[in-house]
């Protein structure tokens, strides 16, 4: 049997959160040496926290891995001892060949060196020699496409031309293991498809191995024959990608007429607005747990405004809905529509009212996102699920195929003689 490259055994890592401060002054080491008891009896709180907890795993050589699971699942924590950036608190990874990370825009660049001597130096960290570096070249600059910018100190260059270099250093550069975070997502499209298809190259003609972190479970499925699914630091499944991709989302298939989102902990942006709860109504005002194609359904989303909510004007409201394999088919957003609002209540209901529903059967995700003066008040990634069934979209009784779409369009079809 081949010995793996990647051994994961028994990786748990935990933090300590709380007040205590990181460093001490002058003045805290004197008023220790003053009062010694302060040595030993600190004030200041100090939670325990496992970002990961006994991780089991090993990949084989040329092994494209999908690690999957919400935010704060501990997906990027398991990356960074993979690339030995952090130690785990207990247990061992032992790795067989060079590891290339790109695990955050900029990571092992220096913002003073430009484009050029950045390769040079990603290669010379890599363990390669001058010559090697030379040979791969052109092949860096021209997969970048920066090259009217390669002697341009890299602190000037955008989150996106950041990430061509980045990934265009790590592909080419032949490490043995390479990890790639959410980091693609920076990117353009076409650089995305661009990235998975070297990603797919090196694997099946080279035989690199890649660990893959996206919550594009499409791109997952696309590249990865394998993936680990994880949840509160726990392995949850480690199988066939589609058995871990349906496990996944089973786990988030929690459909409700009611979804409440004031307790989540993953959200981004300013916090000035917050959404709360969301809810789905027919046009009489009662709950519907399940919607129906073809029906008319309202929906309602609860927000609350921080004490700086006078402040707030231009709130833009977006509604995007991902299909299985959470590709984005769908955004409802007011901006489209015409109706940012200039001003809002301090505590009150975004509603969204959708006429003639006009999806296919099946199991649908969405995200929530609200910004005010064009800055992020509120982002929640996988905020809740609803479910379809069947309803006569067109008054035929008929349905196009399963299978085939998801977005319906009233149409129709005439035959004429020539």
């Amino acid at each position: 049997m081949e010995k793996p490259i990647i051994q994961v055994d028994h990786i748990s890592k935990q933090y300590r959160l709380g007040k205590q401060a990181s460093y001490l002054s002058l003045r805290d080491v004197l008023g220790k040496m003053l009062n010694p008891k302060h040595l030993f009896h600190s004030k200041t709180e100090v939670r325990q926290f496992f970002a990961l907890q006994d991780v089991n795993f090993s990949v084989t050589r040329g092994e494209i891995i999908g690690l999957i699971g919400r935010n704060g699942a501990g997906k990027s924590t398991l990356l960074k001892i993979l690339s030995q950036i952090t130690p785990p608190t207990t247990g061992r990874i032992t790795l067989h060949g060079r590891v290339a990370s790109l695990l955050e825009v900029g990571t092992g660049f220096h913002p003073e060196l430009t484009g050029r001597e950045n390769i040079f130096l990603n290669g010379a960290i890599l363990g390669m020699t001058k010559r090697e570096i030379q040979k791969k070249f052109t092949e860096i600059v021209a997969f970048a496409e920066i090259e009217q910018f390669l002697d341009t100190p890299v602190k000037h260059y955008s989150s996106g031309m950041y990430v061509r270099l980045a990934f265009a250093v790590a592909a080419h550069l032949e490490p043995e293991i390479l990890l790639v975070d959410e980091v693609l997502a920076v990117g353009d499209t076409q650089f995305q498809k661009k990235c998975l298809g070297k990603m797919s190259e090196v694997t099946h003609n080279k035989g690199r191995t890649i660990i893959f972190v996206s919550h594009n479970l499409s791109a997952i499925q696309k590249l990865c024959q394998r993936a680990i699914l994880l949840k509160d630091g726990y392995v949850i499944k480690d199988a066939p990608v589609e058995e871990t991709i349906h496990e996944y989302l089973k786990d988030n298939s929690v459909v409700s007429a009611e979804i409440k989102l004031d307790q989540r902990k993953d959200r981004q942006g300013n916090g000035k607005i917050k959404i709360t709860q969301i809810r789905f109504e027919n046009f009489s005002s009662e709950a519907i747990s399940i919607l129906r194609t073809g029906q008319d359904v309202r929906i309602i989303f609860n927000y609350e405004t921080d004490a700086t909510f006078s402040t707030v004007h231009d709130v833009i409201v977006s509604f995007p809905i991902m299909n299985q394999f959470g590709e984005t088919f769908l955004n409802m957003i007011n901006l489209a529509t015409g109706n940012v609002f200039k001003t809002i209540p301090s505590k009150g209901q975004f509603i969204l009212e959708w006429h003639n529903l006009p999806l296919m059967p099946g199991t649908y995700y969405f995200n929530t996102f609200v910004s005010a003066s064009n800055v992020i008040t509120d982002w929640i990634i996988d905020a809740g699920c609803f479910e379809v069934e069947y309803g006569d979209f067109f008054g035929s009784g008929q349905l196009p195929p399963e299978g085939q779409g998801n977005v319906l369009l009233k149409h129709d079809w005439l035959v004429r003689d020539l």
